[in-house]
């Protein structure tokens, strides 16, 4: 059974090569092209497409909002967005919006069949280069987002110098300071984050940015 696709892009130029690149697939017939939003709106009713392929840039309406309200009203129509953005920013707006996919316009013709056959048959697609592009991001971002506990300068000394493998005599010749001293400041520096040991510290001091 054919599956049918509808494309939304207001580049003729684009469209074509959509259509050009799904001739060849022997399974899959784009029944219908629109040009701007309030088009696909006005014929997809019609259309009924089993998968849109959504640009998200488009003069009229914004990506997000043409989505949210397509999947709304046709809940059974499968939407993948297809864009050259690729910041995890507008995958996930997408995604939230409706979309079950999210494709780059420099795709190849394997990955584009690919695509449409997942969200046909009710799974999610997103391209592998973003997929680890947004969990790279999701990383970054609660390295970032976690916040540490302040310390004071000659902790922070302390600390780069153990994460650097120094002993503590080793610290306390290069710092100029008592032996005592240094083990004070890393006791200290467990207390305040929360590390049993020196591998502890230095996988937390880790993840909160500590290390410079």
């Amino acid at each position: 059974m054919p599956i049918t696709v509808a494309i939304v892009d207001d580049h003729p130029l684009a469209t074509a090569g959509l259509r050009n690149m799904l001739a060849i697939s022997g399974h899959i017939i784009v029944t219908g092209s629109y040009h701007s939003g309030e088009d696909a709106l006005a014929g997809i009713g019609q259309d009924q497409p089993d998968v849109l392929l959504l640009d998200i840039q488009l003069p009229d309406i914004k990506g997000e909002d043409l989505a949210a309200r397509i999947s709304k009203t046709w809940p059974e129509i499968k939407i993948i967005a297809i864009t050259s953005l690729d910041a995890p920013t507008y995958i996930k707006a997408m995604m939230r919006n409706g979309c079950k996919g999210y494709l780059l316009k420099n795709s190849d013709v394997d990955t584009l069949v690919l695509a449409i056959e997942t969200v046909y048959e009710g799974r999610e697609f997103i391209e592998l280069s973003l997929k680890e592009q947004m969990v790279q991001n999701m990383l970054q971002y609660r390295k970032t987002d976690r916040k540490g506990p302040t310390l004071t300068r000659r902790e922070n000394e302390v600390l780069q110098l153990i994460v650097a493998e120094y002993t503590n005599l080793e610290i306390a010749e290069k710092l100029s300071l008592s032996l005592r001293t240094i083990e004070k400041h890393r006791f200290s520096l467990l207390h305040k984050l929360n590390a049993k040991n020196t591998a502890g510290l230095v996988k937390t001091a880790i993840e909160f940015g500590y290390i410079t």
